[in-house]
């Protein structure tokens, strides 16, 4: 009985691989007696108009900062913030003792009300003198000191009045109040605490969060290469501001737009960079000043771009990149290429392609140079074309 089973067994393994060669045979030939060439994936190569982009490191900063000092010295009497919270330009944060500024403020006071009662009694006189030393009744000297003292008395209630201005302002003081609008930070001090004039700890800080800044910094010989390209017509300038994206530390996607404020005057000389500012709105205040980003910068648009999917391109033994293409006559050619970065999933090609080039995409591991196939799948908006290569191309080139 075993003997029985294994012969069946055999027998069915010798007719499977009669049938295999069976196949084989049928299929080469259908192709005067050769293996049919292998099928490939193909993407259409095409001219487009593309925003050429620059990856580039950056921190966000505040759009403004202000530090709160005092002004007048004294004693903290109040915090009256909650610290992290948004407060509005001019709203109270501290109120320093007013005392003896309330008293310095009464004093300008009653001096301003003693130099306009002399100046009320001093006008009249000088009247009354006029009149007398037209007829001689007081001597010219009298007239002439009457005038002074009147002036004198002018003076002193100017003096007073400036005096008193300089005591409100400094009663005012003792009212810290935001200079503006943002979120605020931890307070250095208490209640209680000595503060004097113009001190170098700032009590707290105010920053402003939206909108924010992102400074970012590129080479000087990037934007050199840029600038060139510009010149020469390659790349056009696609707005006055150039859009930029930001791309967070965890990998996500910022979602509101920048546009790119300006570029620095001047070149770090220890790092031969240039630091370029964005500018974000940041209604959520996802951002905050210190954040390490990464953004996009768009450069300009290449009205002649080619752009092909990265599984298109390797490198060979000597580093430099490569593509196979399937001509016209539906063999397969290696071209050296020049590449310009990438774009999303794609390599740009500056040079080694043309539009209506195929290139192999998939099955890249079943041919080789000098080798026919058959595009069999066309990517990009090309369609599939019989084997020969000529009605495939045709058809890559609308």
């Amino acid at each position: 009985m075993k003997n029985f089973q294994k012969s069946m067994i055999l027998l069915g393994a010798a007719a499977l691989v009669a049938g295999c060669h069976s196949q084989s045979g049928e299929a080469m030939a259908g192709h005067g007696g050769k293996m049919p060439p292998p099928e490939v994936g193909v993407f259409a190569v095409k001219t487009e108009a593309l925003a050429m982009t620059t990856e580039l490191p950056g921190r966000t900063s505040a759009y403004q900062v202000a530090e709160v000092r005092p002004q007048v010295g004294g004693l903290i009497q109040k915090r009256l913030f909650t610290e992290g919270a948004d407060v509005k330009s001019g709203s109270p944060l501290y109120q320093i003792d007013p005392a003896t500024y309330q008293a310095t403020y009464n004093s300008a006071k009653a001096a301003l009300a003693k130099a306009r009662a002399n100046l009320a009694a001093s006008a009249p006189k000088v009247a009354r003198y006029k009149d007398l030393v037209a007829i001689e009744g007081v001597s010219k000297q009298d007239y002439d000191d009457a005038v002074a003292a009147n002036e004198q008395a002018r003076a002193d209630v100017e003096s007073a009045q400036a005096a008193l201005d300089s005591a409100r302002i400094n009663l005012e003081y003792t009212k810290v109040e935001a200079p503006i609008s943002g979120r605020i930070s931890r307070s250095t001090v208490t209640p209680g605490a000595l503060v004097t004039a113009g001190q170098a700890n700032a009590l707290t800080t105010v920053q402003q969060l939206d909108p924010i800044y992102v400074d970012v910094t590129q080479s000087s010989e990037e934007m050199l290469r840029l600038k060139r390209e510009m010149d020469n017509g390659g790349l056009k300038k696609s707005g006055a501001q150039p859009r930029v994206t930001l791309k967070l530390a965890d990998g996500s996607t910022y979602a509101q737009e920048g546009r790119l404020q300006f570029a620095d005057a001047s070149v770090d000389p220890s790092t031969g960079n240039v630091t370029l500012r964005a500018l974000f709105p940041n209604p959520k205040h996802d951002l905050l000043p210190g954040m390490f980003v990464r953004a996009v910068v768009e450069n300009g648009v290449d009205q002649n771009a080619i752009a092909v999917p990265q599984q298109g391109v390797t490198r060979n033994p000597k580093g430099e990149a490569t593509a196979l293409v399937l001509n016209k006559q539906g063999m397969v050619e290696q071209r050296t290429v020049v590449t310009a970065g990438t774009q999303g999933d794609k390599w740009l090609v500056k040079s080694g392609l043309a539009a209506g080039d195929l290139v192999i995409v998939e099955g890249v591991q079943k041919v080789k140079p000098g080798a026919p196939a058959v595009a069999s799948k066309v990517g990009a908006t090309a369609k599939a074309a019989p084997a020969g290569g000529a009605a495939n191309d045709a058809a890559a080139a609308k």
